[in-house]
């Protein structure tokens, strides 16, 4: 049984982006103290942020008393945990096969029948998306690590669930960010509908020069977001339609290796998380047509500690990021907390981190960010990704653990 809490309905909402004396408006409009900073080590770089509150923002703490259960263990290698439309939670593995848990956490089915994967590295089985129409047509998405000739790439593909039979049926990959290369890295990989009813896939640059360079190349499908229909054919409005020589899947690009991808419920924009190299982890948000800079421009260094490029931060014709992090909290899978049972984290956005072994809760208003908090930190687990289901938050870590968080 839960514990009885008492809801405080005052949510921190910062006025300021510094860590200094700044002060926070409560739902009645007094002000309250704030608190420092989360992140208390220094930079690896000595770069300044475009501005106030991009990164480094005042720290917040939840009010609600809220629980903290493991309600599962052991899954070997798992990606990707999404809520499922009748209420249950999908888990993907990267060995190839996806498992139905109910809200428990319980295993009810492990659902196998997928196109081989490439599993080396950051490759495998990666995220997995619910048809719109999925009550009556039962087709789900997924992208995965494809081997091919010259390499390997991530693709997606479609199929019909069979639950009755624990497979998918009538498989088809529907798409492939080209070119194949040689590596075991940064396939990306997260997946999305908008509102429309396409697909928003993000894929990674691939981390090798020859790649990383891609990500500013039109013709390439590395360092990308793509917007395609259900079919894989290029998305209605799209910004690149009709151009030549340009992949007209493209949604946006110059990205390093997002693997966070969701919708923002007050506005509908697209938000996506992505790796930095030493520093320079990004939020973003994903605008057609726009590019995000990498490599061209960077909050972070090389992992040796050498510049990246030119040490840009800010170019003409270039996004900056939301918000960053320097040093790295290696950001993964993101949701938005889209209910009411925690009052104050209300269309928060939550961030699965790898490296920084916590779950980091973001506060936006007007598109900034103006508090964060770090949950989940005992724990010390690296966070892989995460999924909201009726007023609970459920994450997913590489040790193959969930946890489920609320009330």
């Amino acid at each position: 049984m839960h514990t009885r809490t008492r809801i405080l309905f005052s949510m921190m909402l910062l006025l300021t982006g510094s860590a200094g004396k700044a002060a926070t408006l409560s739902a009645n409009g007094s002000t309250i103290d704030t608190l420092p900073a989360v992140e208390k080590k220094a930079p690896n770089s000595n770069y300044s942020p475009a501005y106030r509150g991009q990164t480094r923002v005042q720290g917040a703490k939840t009010a609600t008393h809220y629980r903290v259960e493991k309600i599962a263990e052991k899954i070997s290698a798992p990606f990707a945990i999404v809520a499922m439309p009748d209420g249950r939670l999908m888990v993907t593995v990267k060995s190839g096969h996806m498992e139905i848990r109910d809200q428990n956490g319980t295993l009810v089915k492990k659902i196998t029948g997928f196109p081989a994967t490439d599993l080396v590295g950051q490759g495998g089985l990666l995220d997995v998306a619910f048809d719109p129409n999925y009550t009556r047509n039962k087709m789900i998405y997924w992208s995965f690590s494809e081997k091919q000739a010259s390499g390997n790439l991530t693709a997606v593909a479609k199929g019909s669930l069979n639950e009755a039979a624990g497979r998918v049926e009538n498989v088809s990959v529907i798409f492939r960010a080209t070119p194949a290369l040689n590596g075991n890295v940064h396939f990306g990989s997260r997946i999305v509908f908008d509102r429309a009813g396409n697909l928003l896939v993000s894929v990674g640059e691939r981390s090798i020069p020859e790649g990383r360079a891609q990500a500013q190349l039109l013709h390439s499908g590395l360092g990308k977001v793509f917007r395609i229909t259900t079919s894989g054919k290029p998305a209605a409005g799209n910004p690149f339609l009709n151009k030549k020589g340009v992949m007209p899947e493209i949604y946006s690009y110059g990205h390093r290796n997002p693997q966070g991808l969701d919708i923002n419920p007050v506005t509908g924009e697209l938000w996506e998380a992505e790796f930095g190299p030493r520093g320079g982890d990004e939020i973003n948000i994903v605008r057609a047509g726009k590019n995000y800079g990498w490599p061209v421009i960077t909050y972070g260094i090389e992992y040796n500690g050498s510049k990246v490029g030119d040490a840009l931060q800010q170019k003409k014709g270039m996004e900056q990021p939301a918000y960053y992090w320097d040093p790295v909290i290696s950001p993964s899978g993101i949701c938005f907390y889209k209910g009411n049972a925690i009052p104050e984290w209300k269309n928060n956005l939550f961030v699965a981190a790898l490296s920084g072994q916590h779950i980091d809760r973001l506060i936006i208003r007007n598109n900034k960010v103006i508090g964060e908090e770090r949950l989940l930190t005992d724990q010390q687990e690296r966070f892989r990704d995460l999924a909201y289901l009726n007023g609970k938050l459920y994450a997913i870590t590489d040790k193959g653990s969930i946890y489920r968080v609320g009330r």
